[in-house]
């Protein structure tokens, strides 16, 4: 088998197993484990995949502008957002920070719902203006234009005077072995804060997410309370079942 063809068949492996072993892949292709390496090697710098200890894993969806991202699975989004409105209690503390999929949330959240809720998205903030027993308490800091989030040093130090029922975390990549990531530095320290001064965290996502990493990370899904998404596959609930987590499909 020619090189290339060898790395477009460890691409497809990829796309259908969700992550590939240098071990396993040296078997099946009956080369050796450098040369497995150098073929992921050679992916990696392509941005085809992401390189991990063992194998890779999928890479995330490219950091693209919040209002294209808003019209991508936007049924599907608003699904997941009527999955999860039962999780919301009355008169308590809420954070729901930026993701196209949070947004949706909030749009369906009932007009007399009484609650306090703290946000570092201006668009979900906006959201809530007329939601007249909702008080909207917005995160300083600089605004981080492509995920439309303030982020940064005085996001940080808002949140440290803060306690909240839970957190309704936007997830860009999660991944069983290697946990919820981000692109970014600033939005990962962000995130952790707020999984920190939560009882419980909630997030909602598409399942191609799933198997998907990026280089920052936020922590260990076991982060995360409760995960809703729809049509998971049997792979994902077996090794997510190993979790603390409650998976909801």
């Amino acid at each position: 088998m020619l090189k290339e063809e060898r790395k477009q068949k460890i691409l497809e492996l990829l796309d259908l197993e969700q992550k590939v072993i240098a071990s396993d892949l040296s078997l099946r292709f009956n080369v050796s484990e450098d040369t497995i390496r150098r073929d992921l090697k050679e992916l990696d710098n392509q941005g085809l995949l992401k390189r991990v200890h063992s194998g890779a894993l999928r890479v995330g969806p490219p950091l693209t502008d919040f209002h294209f991202r808003e019209q991508l699975f936007s049924e599907k989004k608003e699904s997941l957002a009527t999955k999860a409105l039962p999780f919301l209690k009355e008169d308590t503390v809420i954070i729901i920070d930026g993701s196209t999929t949070n947004l949706a949330f909030v749009r369906k959240i009932p007009h007399d719902f009484r609650a306090t809720i703290i946000t570092n998205s201006p668009p979900i903030a906006v959201s809530l203006a007329q939601h007249r027993n909702i008080e909207v308490i917005s995160l300083g800091g600089i605004l981080y234009k492509h995920s439309m989030i303030n982020l940064g040093v005085q996001t940080y130090k808002d949140l440290d005077k803060i306690r909240a029922d839970l957190y309704i975390m936007g997830i860009y990549n999660i991944d069983i072995d290697t946990g919820i990531s981000v692109p970014t530095v600033q939005e990962a320290e962000i995130k952790s804060k707020m999984v920190s001064i939560s009882t419980e965290v909630l997030s909602m996502i598409t399942n191609d997410k799933f198997g998907t990493v990026s280089n920052q990370i936020v922590g260990p899904v076991d982060d995360i309370s409760f995960l809703i998404s729809e049509n998971i596959p049997e792979k994902i609930k077996r090794e997510y079942s190993k979790s603390k987590m409650v998976l909801i499909d």
